[in-house]
C-alpha cells in the first residue's frame, strides 16, 4: 500500500511539472519530455517494485541501484524546480497588476497567460532555477556520501567510577543500509571505525532502511568488530516497519548484544559498567499494522537487577525519550533518529526541530548528559544539507 501510495505522488509531482514545462520549453522540445521522464523514472518504480517482492537478484539489484537514486535525486530537483517557478509566477502576477490595468474579461486574461514576454521571463526563470537546483542536489549527494564526520568528545562526570576513566567508545546511529546505501559504503565506515580503536562498539538504532534483509552489508562489514569490552545495539523505528526478528538474530549471531529493554554489565578495571537500552515506541506497531514486537521503551524492565555501584549509560534511539533514559539512572544517553535535520535549509536551523528540542549534538541538564548522533545514512531522499553524516567517538573521564 505504501508503494503505491508513495508512486501515485510520484506520478502527481512529475505530471505536475511536465505541464509546466511544456507551457515555457520550445516546441521542438515538448515531444521529448513524456519520454525523458519516463526514463529517469522506470528503473527506479521496477527497483522498488523488485525490492518489495524480495526477491531481486543481487546483481540485477547493485545495477538498478545507482538508476534508482537518480530517480530519487530528480524527485528532489523537481520539487525545488516546481518552487522557484511558483515564486517566479507570484513575481510577474505582482508586476502585471502593478504596472497593468486590471483584466476584466476572460479573454484578457486568457491572452495573458499566453503574453510571449511571460514564458520568456518564465523560461529564463527555469532555466536558471534548474541550474540553482542541480547546484543543490549535488552538493547535497555529495555531502550525504562523503566520508563521514569524526566527532571526538571527552565527556566528563564526576561519579564515574576510576576504573571507567579514560573508556573509549564508538557510536554509530542511523544506516538505513538498503536501496539509498550499499555494502561500500558500509565498508568505509567499518575502516572509520577500526581506526578509532573503541572499547566499546554502541549502535543507537535504525540498521534498516525498511526490511530486514537489509541488514546484510553490516553484517558482513562489522560482524565479530574487536571491541575490547563488547559490541551492543538497539533498534530503531525502521527496524521495526516489518519482522524485526531476523536483524536481531543477525546481530547476535554476528558478536552484537541487543539491549530491547534490557542491559549489559561491563567489567574495567574493577568497575562496572551497566549498558541499558531501552525499545523504540514503534515496537508494538510494526508498520502501522498492529503487530507487536515488544512493549515499547520499559526503563523499569530495562534496569532490573542492575547493581547499586554501576555506572549507567543508555541507548536510547529517539531523544525524545531521554526523560525515560534518565528514570534508568543513566549519566549519558546515546540517541539519533533526527539526523540532524539532513536537510537543512537555513543555516544555522535544523529542519528536525518540529521532532523536538533535541536535535543534534551535546545537551545537558542536571548534570545528565545527552549526545544526539545526525546519523550516517539518509532516508527519503538520498541527499543531506547542512547535516553531514557523523560517526561519534567518545572518551569517558572522571572529572
Amino acid at each position: 500500500m505504501i508503494f503505491f501510495i508513495a508512486f501515485g505522488l510520484i506520478l502527481a509531482l512529475q505530471l505536475l511539472h511536465w505541464h509546466v514545462l511544456r507551457r515555457i520549453e520550445p516546441r521542438r522540445l515538448r515531444p521529448w519530455l513524456p519520454w525523458i521522464l519516463a526514463t529517469i523514472h522506470v528503473p527506479m518504480v521496477i527497483y522498488f517494485a523488485l525490492r518489495l517482492t524480495g526477491i531481486t537478484p543481487h546483481g540485477f539489484s547493485a545495477f538498478l541501484r545507482p538508476l534508482a537514486r537518480g530517480g530519487f535525486y530528480f524527485q528532489a530537483l523537481t520539487i525545488v524546480h516546481l518552487g522557484i517557478l511558483a515564486f517566479a509566477e507570484l513575481v510577474w502576477w505582482l508586476w502585471i497588476r502593478h504596472h497593468l490595468p486590471i483584466l476584466e474579461t476572460e479573454d484578457e486574461a486568457e491572452s495573458e497567460a499566453e503574453d510571449p514576454a511571460r514564458r520568456t521571463f518564465l523560461r529564463k526563470v527555469a532555466t536558471a532555477g534548474l541550474g540553482a537546483a542541480a547546484v543543490g542536489t549535488g552538493w547535497g549527494a555529495s555531502e550525504a556520501y562523503g566520508t563521514p564526520e569524526v566527532t571526538r568528545l571527552n565527556l566528563s562526570f564526576p561519579d564515574l567510577p576510576p576504573g571507567l576513566d579514560g573508556l573509549r567508545l564508538v557510536q554509530l546511529s542511523d544506516l538505513h543500509v538498503g536501496p539509498m546505501l550499499g555494502p561500500p559504503t558500509v565498508a568505509r565506515w567499518r575502516r572509520l571505525t577500526d581506526r578509532e580503536q573503541p572499547d566499546l562498539l554502541l549502535v543507537t538504532g535504525d540498521f534498516v532502511d525498511s526490511l530486514p534483509g537489509e541488514v546484510a552489508p553490516f553484517l558482513e562489514a562489522f560482524g565479530h568488530f574487536p571491541a575490547p569490552l563488547g559490541c551492543f545495539a538497539i533498534l530503531g523505528n525502521h527496524d521495526y516497519f516489518t519482522d524485526p526478528r531476523p536483524i536481531w538474530q543477525g546481530l547476535e549471531a554476528a558478536g552484537f548484544r541487543c539491549l530491547e529493554n534490557a542491559h549489559a554489565l561491563v567489567t574495567r578495571n574493577g568497575a562496572t559498567l551497566a549498558v541499558v537500552g531501552i525499545s523504540d515506541p514503534m515496537a508494538p506497531n510494526g508498520r502501522f499494522r498492529g503487530i507487536r514486537f515488544g512493549d515499547g521503551p520499559r526503563p523499569d524492565v530495562a534496569i532490573q537487577g542492575i547493581p547499586d555501584d554501576a555506572w549507567r549509560l543508555c541507548l536510547s534511539h529517539r531523544p525524545s525519550n531521554w526523560d525515560l533514559a534518565v528514570r534508568t539512572g543513566a549519566r549519558l544517553t546515546l540517541s539519533g533518529h533526527t539526523h540532524g535535520g539532513q536537510v537543512n535549509l537555513i543555516p544555522g536551523v535544523s529542519s528536525a526541530r518540529m521532532m523536538g528540542p533535541y536535535t543534534r549534538g551535546l545537551f545537558e541538564e542536571n548534570g545528565f548528559k545527552l549526545y544526539v548522533s545526525r546519523g550516517l545514512g539518509v532516508v527519503g531522499i538520498p541527499m543531506r544539507l547542512g547535516a553531514s553524516p557523523e560517526l561519534v567517538v567518545i572518551t569517558l573521564r572522571r572529572g
